[in-house]
């Protein structure tokens, strides 16, 4: 049942205060369904499109729950699994902001932050862990952090989840579990991997589904704009007007890749704009800083790669702008949904080039909505020029595989010139062979051969400098008989052979 404030929702009075200190009063419709679920310790699946106030639903009641009792050291009380580290870090602030009556001890593990500062934390012992899977797997591996006494769970953006790889760390941290636990799980999209962990790790959960999955909020105004040039300086110039005619309080502006993030970033400074810029490259301190100094409205401008698409919580982002149509349908859904956040309004641009007309067929798949164009749309021939072109691609690619075969047939032709040295080779062994003494058959072939092949003429001036001293060697090899000549070794013999070779 849909009630109307926070006090009907069964919270303690201290966490009460707190979300009334922060400006609180109405639920949201995930957080009135969730709420009194979760405070009863079911299984919950929450299903709730971007920006709806999933965070909440969670926190206040864990927070609720933690009130009695105390961590041990290395054995934290709940855990909290989020995909990337912005996300984490935000859902730790929620922590501060919500339990600023408690004292609630906290635990970050994310990457690009000191492993020992983090280790140290675990000591002192953690009401709340909040983690990355990586990085929570890497301190249980060293002996770090124990989850035998994890009492609740939550796994918050499953999908972005399933999209980055982690679901294999996903099923490896629930089994070391204990089996007796609450677990919330809370995604945008129910894919079939998805309901797969969901079926494997919660125990008649009650599901709760505030809103069709990958549905956009209809507070989004949702525009797409044709770039006929489809150069990226061409794409640029379009974007600057387009900001330049909207009304932008601050906007977040996508692009699929990390380098079209640094050039977009620098395109926007030279031409005046206030920027930032966040993406995966960027060590964890510059990223928390450009963040910061954007919800501050010290930058207007963010540029960034799909690491800022989701659970960031920027409430009051006036403009999306997609300077690239993302890859996947869904993804588009979580971009768009950094602004009309919490209720308010928001305006979101998508700039498309002809080769990616085939992604906008994808988003009306998802959306189920037709796209609205600024100023000329595509035609259908651009469509049809798209699909073939992409048609065309796939032949040059097959043409392509063949001309690379029958270059791999032709490679022994290049060889034959190689194999036809070796008879020149045996010659000049001959030849060689035609300075040895007499007495060089009596020695075994197996030393023999290697002397005759490759005669060291460096070695020449040996003998001029001890003339008497190499005298009796010459002797040695008379008697072809005797079985102390067939021992000797080659070097010993090889200068006297030169020697006679120069005098003749």
């Amino acid at each position: 049942m849909q009630t109307k404030t926070f006090a009907e929702l069964g919270l303690s009075q201290k966490v009460l205060a707190a979300v009334e200190a922060a400006g609180y009063t109405t639920p949201t419709p995930i957080q009135a369904e969730a709420i009194p679920v979760a405070l009863t310790g079911r299984d919950v699946l929450g299903i709730a499109q971007t920006g709806t106030g999933k965070t909440a639903s969670f926190v206040l009641p864990m927070i609720t729950r933690l009130e009695s009792g105390r961590a041990r050291a290395r054995m934290p009380r709940s855990l909290i699994l989020a995909p990337t580290r912005e996300l984490a870090a935000q859902v730790a602030q929620s922590f501060e902001k919500y339990g600023t009556n408690h004292k609630l001890s906290v635990a970050l593990l994310i990457g690009g932050v000191s492993m020992d500062d983090q280790t140290r934390t675990l000591d002192r012992g953690a009401d709340v862990l909040i983690a990355t899977p990586g990085r929570l797997l890497d301190h249980f591996q060293r002996g770090r952090v124990m989850l035998m006494g994890v009492e609740i769970l939550v796994i918050d953006e499953a999908d972005r989840m399933l999209d980055m790889g982690f679901i294999p760390d996903i099923e490896k941290i629930c089994k070391l579990l204990p089996p007796k636990r609450q677990t919330l799980f809370f995604s945008a999209t129910m894919p079939p991997e998805i309901q797969r962990l969901v079926d494997s790790f919660l125990i008649d959960p009650a599901r709760i589904e505030v809103a069709k999955p990958a549905t956009t909020a209809q507070a989004i105004t949702k525009r797409f704009v044709y770039c006929r040039n489809g150069e990226a300086w061409a794409k640029r110039e379009q974007l600057r007007q387009l900001i330049r005619s909207q009304d932008v309080k601050n906007a977040i502006i996508f692009c699929n890749r990390k380098r079209d993030v640094a050039i977009l970033h620098r395109s926007l400074l030279k031409h005046g704009f206030n920027a930032g810029a966040l993406h995966g490259d960027m060590d964890q301190k510059n990223r928390m800083e450009t963040l910061d100094a954007f919800r501050a409205s010290e930058i207007t401008l963010l540029a960034a790669s799909d690491v800022a698409a989701r659970g960031l919580d920027i409430p009051e982002v006036s403009h999306v702008f997609n300077f690239d149509v993302p890859w996947a349908g869904d993804d588009y859904v979580h971009r768009i949904g950094r602004t009309g956040r919490a209720g308010r309004e928001g305006f979101a641009a998508t700039l498309v080039t002809q080769e990616e007309l085939k992604l906008v067929k994808q988003i009306e798949e998802v959306t189920g909505e037709a796209p609205i164009w600024i100023g000329e749309a595509p035609t259908e021939e651009d469509f049809a020029e798209a699909a073939a072109r992409k048609r065309r691609g796939r032949r040059g690619g097959k043409s392509q595989k063949q001309e690379a075969s029958a270059r791999t047939e032709r490679k022994p032709k290049r060889e034959r010139p190689r194999r036809e040295k070796a008879p020149e080779k045996q010659v000049e062994a001959a030849q060689n062979a035609s300075l040895e003494p007499a007495a060089a058959p009596t020695v075994s072939p197996s030393r023999s051969e290697k002397p005759r092949t490759k005669p060291r003429a460096v070695e020449t001036p040996r003998p001029a400098p001890e003339p008497a001293a190499r005298q009796p060697r010459e002797r040695k090899p008379e008697p072809a008989g005797v079985g102390f000549a067939d021992k000797i070794p080659a070097f010993m013999r090889r200068p006297v052979r030169i020697a006679k070779a120069a005098n003749e």
